[in-house]
């Protein structure tokens, strides 16, 4: 198979890998692409990661895959990530690495998989984008045109009063709503059960979704949102409807679950400073996930301490000496 085009941006020149290495990358990217079915991308990304460590293994004077250790693997690791790629991209080569080695366990070519052990090192964690509360004001306040928008209007208000996941919000029957106490029932992560408040408007979209959902849903079915079928409604079909409402309703950003999520979040703990409170709404186990999930701008933090720490407030005239 031939080598994919060199990228030219930055990098050592190619290093010519030996037929004892680069027949076995060839045998294996054939079993992907014949026995697999893999698609002609995939193939060429699982050749572009081996034929990586194989250039690294001749330069370290290893001719046959069988020479790589455990500890040669890891310090290739650090290689990777000393030369720029993230956590995210070097666990991607070592799954390449990985899936490599059982084909050559099953092939007999060696004894082992030293990349059974070996993590990438963690990445830092992206947070999502937060919607503006005006924003989400202007497209949740839309009158639905359908009995398919009034469910989607419920689903979204839901998302985002009471901070679901998107698999919490698929797995709500009916039974789970208390419509007088304004209040869900929510099985998280962990099969552990949660009971969230309801805001007002959330409620008002679920009973107009629950005046027409009997058009849908047959006798017996638990599941509160129901598609046009009649079957609970799927993950991707409620991504896609979210995507699909913000585009026809004019959102300046594409809509996900997530996203609702998120801004449910932040916008709960700008306007209490109470990590714990949205700590117990999200139904995360230990807090420093709420710390990496929510964000509070540095200003507002700063604020905080100027107002609560005795030796913090400065007065109005003073001025830090100057360097003369």
């Amino acid at each position: 198979m031939a080598r994919p085009a060199a990228d030219h941006r930055a990098g050592p020149p190619a290093v010519s890998v030996p037929e004892s290495l680069s027949l076995p990358l060839q045998q294996f990217v054939e079993h992907l692409a014949s026995e697999r079915r893999h698609a002609a991308q995939t193939c060429r990304n699982y050749h572009s990661d081996i034929h990586r460590l194989a250039e690294h293994l001749v330069q370290l004077g290893m001719p046959q895959w069988s020479d790589l250790t455990m500890a040669d693997l890891r310090r290739y690791v650090a290689v990777l990530s000393r030369s720029g790629l993230g956590g995210r991209s070097v666990a991607r080569h070592l799954s390449s690495i990985r899936r490599f080695y059982d084909f050559l366990l099953r092939e007999k070519s060696v004894r082992d998989n030293p990349a059974l052990d070996v993590r990438a090192p963690k990445s830092s964690r992206r947070l999502p984008g937060v919607a503006d509360v005006d924003q989400l004001k202007h497209l949740l306040d839309v009158e639905p045109d359908d009995p398919l928008e009034i469910r989607d209007h419920a689903m979204f208000e839901l998302l985002y009063s009471s901070g679901l996941r998107l698999s919490e919000l698929i797995g709500l029957n009916t039974a789970a709503l208390d419509m007088r106490s304004g209040e869900v029932r929510v099985l998280g992560k962990g099969s552990k059960e949660r009971v969230l408040p309801v805001g007002k408007k959330a409620l008002m979209a679920i009973q107009d979704w629950l005046n027409v959902r009997p058009n849908y849903a047959p006798d017996g079915e638990p599941a509160l949102f129901v598609s046009q079928r009649g079957g609970r409604i799927s993950p991707r079909s409620v991504q896609l409807r979210l995507q699909r409402w913000g585009v026809a309703k004019g959102a300046d950003q594409r809509l996900h679950p997530h996203l609702l999520r998120h801004s449910f979040a932040s916008h709960v703990l700008e306007s209490s400073g109470d990590l714990r409170a949205v700590q117990e709404l999200l139904g995360h186990a230990d807090i420093a996930t709420t710390q990496i999930y929510t964000h509070l701008d540095f200003q507002h933090l700063a604020k905080v301490y100027d107002q609560s720490h005795p030796r913090a407030r400065r007065g109005k005239g003073f001025k830090p000496e100057s360097d003369a």
